[in-house]
């Protein structure tokens, strides 16, 4: 009888959650408890990609599906014509160079610049395919200006580079290949094949009893697990159930490792630091261009372009990002930064490049004090406090999966649930970043979790709509061969290609630490230097306090 009533309250009591979460979770829910009958009923289409682990489960809506599918359009990346590729015959920057079109030209400032690049093999023989990925910028070091180009792959081995020349003077060249077209396969099979390559532990513990196991997205065998999967988002998270306690005694979460020997000895080849990697291809001729001055009239248009061709997005002169298509204010004073933030409350949301953020503003501003919440080191969460202009900085991490150190379970936080506790308004901040930590999963992985977030910061919106949100893209990072099968810049730029798009057409801002990063003078760092954060959070704080100009 007990049991009976404790089932019929159970059940109430699902239903009235049911009641409260929208259709997309909905589906979710369904997709965890494999209910087919109430899939066939309702009007969705599974994936036909390769599916992975549970994903299989998952059910999208004809609109979802739709999206899916030009999203992985906008990533599609050529093939070799054939299968295995032999080291000889790969792409060696070495023997590769570009040349500079019409180089004795005297440009003018806002005229296009196009570079010819050819890829040649180890035995300096052309490449008669594409499909490398090249990463390229002009910059004049005497001013401290840069800005990245635009490759398009002619798939025969040619490559064309645009670049708009947006200040006067002597303008160099650079182009390097990030990695061969033949390593970007091993890249893509590593995604699909080896989504477990890093995986996780969480820690169970009861009384004097303690087990370790590992967690993950997705769990390969037959082993019993527990079940960790978010109920409001459906986002999946398992671990191995431990052999005598129960899964209620989860206490942490943990990075566990990188799986070793991912490659065989002939895919290794394609991944050597100075032969390979993020190399520099040199010119064939001369590597600059001399660009004469425009009126003020004319440079000032230039500066202020409109509509999605723009390109770049911005540049840097004299260290100062000057973003193309809005406004920006360089906050060189602490003063105008505590005046910007006053009476504000800011939450940063994510990895550890927007945790920069919070701990560049804390460090930054005299007023801002950071308040001990007894967070562990990096991970948070972290609150930081001016109580003189009533400012309140707040930084938490996203949830798994998350590769830091270890972290209470409990304070692991999805940023969707935590947007919808938030009732947000004129005085509300939202900066997020998340992008570093999915890139060893498919895509479909990193797609939901913005489908989740997108979805509550446009509940947000529509009930506060003077809130500010900002999106922090993805940006560049130093590679070896052994960073590069986990966060390499092409899995990188494929998800912020991804976020571009998923988040374009919402009342949302972008500070674009993609080609902040690409274009700045200084080596490539996931978290990059201090004068680079600099420019980000003038950025920020410029669509957080926007000039009346």
């Amino acid at each position: 009888m007990i049991l009976t009533v404790l089932a019929f309250l159970l059940l109430g009591y699902n239903f009235r959650q049911l009641e409260h979460l929208d259709h997309n979770t909905v589906s979710a829910l369904n997709w965890i408890k494999e209910t087919s009958d109430q899939q066939s009923s309702s009007p969705t289409t599974k994936t036909t990609r390769k599916l992975y682990c549970n994903y299989e489960h998952q059910t999208l809506s004809k609109r979802e599906q739709a999206e899916e599918e030009s999203l992985f359009a906008a990533i599609q990346w050529p093939n070799p014509p054939v299968g295995k590729i032999p080291f000889i015959r790969s792409t060696d920057p070495a023997h590769s160079n570009f040349v500079i079109v019409n180089s004795h030209v005297r440009f003018k400032v806002g005229d296009q610049l196009e570079v010819r690049v050819h890829m040649k093999d180890f035995q300096g023989k052309p490449k008669q395919y594409g499909g490398d990925y090249i990463q390229a910028r002009i910059h004049s070091p005497l001013l401290k200006a840069g800005a990245m180009g635009r490759v398009v792959d002619d798939q025969n081995g040619f490559y064309k580079v645009f670049f708009t020349l947006l200040w006067p003077g002597e303008v160099r060249v650079s182009v390097s290949l990030v990695h061969p077209s033949e390593g970007i396969q091993v890249l893509k099979r590593l995604r699909e094949e080896k989504p477990d390559r890093v995986y996780f532990k969480s820690l169970f513990r009861s009384g004097s009893t303690s087990e370790t196991t590992v967690c993950n997205v997705c769990l390969p065998g037959d082993l019993p697990v527990c079940n960790f999967t978010d109920l409001y988002t459906g986002e999946p998270w398992f671990c191995y159930k431990p052999r005598k306690l129960s899964c209620a005694n989860r206490i942490n979460h943990a990075k566990g490792g990188y799986q070793k020997g991912l490659l065989t000895p002939s895919e290794n080849l394609f991944f050597q630091t100075d032969v390979n990697i993020k190399v520099p291809v040199l010119p064939s001729g001369p590597d600059s261009v001399t660009v004469e001055p425009l009126g003020l009239t004319e440079s000032a248009n230039l500066d202020r372009s409109q509509g999605p061709a723009v390109f770049p997005l911005g540049y840097y002169y004299q260290d100062e990002w000057r973003p193309r298509t809005h406004w920006i204010h360089h906050f060189n004073k602490t003063a105008d930064i505590s005046k910007c933030l006053q009476g504000k409350v800011v939450h940063f949301f994510g990895d550890s490049t927007v945790r920069q953020w919070f701990e560049y503003l804390t460090t930054f501003v005299p007023d801002l004090v950071e308040f001990n919440l007894g967070s562990p080191k990096n991970l948070g969460p972290f609150m930081s406090v001016d109580l003189k202009h009533n400012v309140l900085l707040k930084f938490r991490c996203h949830g798994p999966p998350i590769r830091f150190t270890t972290v209470f379970s409990s304070e692991l936080r999805y940023i969707a649930n935590e947007l919808n506790g938030i009732v947000g308004g004129r005085n509300t901040v939202i900066a997020i970043s998340i992008w570093s930590h999915f890139s060893t999963f498919p895509v479909e992985v990193y797609i939901r979790r913005l489908r989740n977030i997108r979805r509550s910061i446009i509940l947000l919106l529509d009930r506060s709509p003077k809130t500010v949100v900002v999106i922090r893209t993805a940006n560049v990072q130093e590679l070896g061969p052994e960073v590069s099968l986990f966060n390499s810049d092409w899995y990188s730029f494929q998800l912020d290609t991804i976020m571009r798009k998923m988040f374009s057409g919402i009342a949302v801002f972008f500070v674009d630490a993609w080609e902040m990063s690409l274009a700045h003078y200084l080596p490539h760092k996931l978290h990059p230097q201090d004068i680079i954060i600099k420019n980000q959070i003038d950025a920020f704080l410029s669509f957080v306090c926007p000039s009346e100009t």
